[in-house]
């Protein structure tokens, strides 16, 4: 599975790519195959993210896990404060501040 990831530009919030839009939650990456160059592109150029690039992950009952430790934890948040991790569909977020 490849999905995509980077940095939405106006807050700077880890996102993912859902397949229309982008996402603060991993759980909602969906896989973009070999499109991955154009989807990048595209939504670079039109100034939606900052820097996407594309990474594996995989898939099972418990969600999208990324394969590399550095994308896991750009996903779910800091590993040594686990109250400022990014919960599933959390409310707040981007209220809080790591």
């Amino acid at each position: 599975m490849i999905i995509l990831t980077g940095n939405d530009l106006k807050t700077g919030a880890v996102v993912w790519w859902d397949g229309v839009s982008w996402s603060a939650h991993v759980d909602n990456a969906v896989d973009v195959g070999d499109q991955a160059a154009e989807i990048m592109a595209r939504e670079e150029s039109a100034r939606r993210v900052n820097v996407p690039y594309s990474i594996e992950a995989t898939q099972d009952d418990n969600g999208v896990r990324p394969a590399h430790i550095k994308d896991r934890v750009r996903a779910l948040g800091p590993t040594v404060r686990p109250d400022l991790t990014l919960k599933p569909a959390d409310p707040d977020i981007g209220e809080w501040v790591i």
